[in-house]
């Protein structure tokens, strides 16, 4: 139910915005503070959440394996192709399972496309919809509870549940690269002697 992401980016890797950059380089500073405060308070309710909001293509993930590469953590991406299920009671049994797993290896679960996750609930006409709204509940109550960090993508957060923004940290928005930022990637990506526009 999820993928095991070696953390290989760095700060060096990334062309951020310079107000994303500090927004990162500070969230990672609180976090790393906060491991070392609370570890001698209550076990529940004392992890971390962080949405990363943006278009597809604002390098989301990217900024996700530059964190765990900070934190020294080991980086999880859930499949929610896997862990969400048609079948009643199902849903809440995967997260359970990915929930358990992560609290006794102290690992960053991260969440691509949360917004199929944490989508607004709706009002209950049937009982898939009351079911739909307590799997929602579930997975609330297990983020409050959760004692490690969890990083949510997401493209459109006005799409989210509102009780589920409340429950978040940190939040940084990634707006899309402008035509500098995008020429500066390319050319970290091929090699010096590639063909440009100045060739034939």
């Amino acid at each position: 139910m999820a993928q095991h992401i070696k953390p290989a980016a760095s700060w060096e890797d990334v062309a951020f915005p310079r107000s994303v950059m500090t927004k990162l380089k500070g969230i990672c500073n609180q976090v790393k503070r906060s491991r070392r405060v609370l570890v001698r308070e209550s076990t529940t309710g004392k992890g971390q959440s962080m949405l990363l909001n943006g278009l597809r293509g604002t390098d989301k993930t990217l900024a996700s394996e530059v964190i765990a590469n900070e934190l020294k953590m080991d980086l999880y991406r859930i499949d929610l192709s896997v862990v969400v299920s048609k079948y009643i009671g199902e849903t809440e049994k995967n997260l359970r399972r990915v929930f358990d797993a992560a609290e006794g290896g102290g690992a960053i679960l991260f969440f691509d496309e949360a917004d199929a996750l944490f989508g607004t609930r709706s009002d209950v006409k049937d009982s898939h919809d009351r079911y739909a709204n307590i799997e929602i509940n579930y997975l609330l109550q297990r983020l409050e509870d959760y004692r490690g960090l969890a990083i949510f993508a997401a493209n459109m957060k006005s799409t989210l549940d509102q009780a589920f923004l409340r429950r978040i940290n940190f939040e940084i928005s990634f707006p899309l690269p402008d035509e500098k930022s995008r020429r500066n990637q390319w050319q970290d990506i091929f090699p010096d002697d590639a063909p440009d526009e100045r060739s034939d």
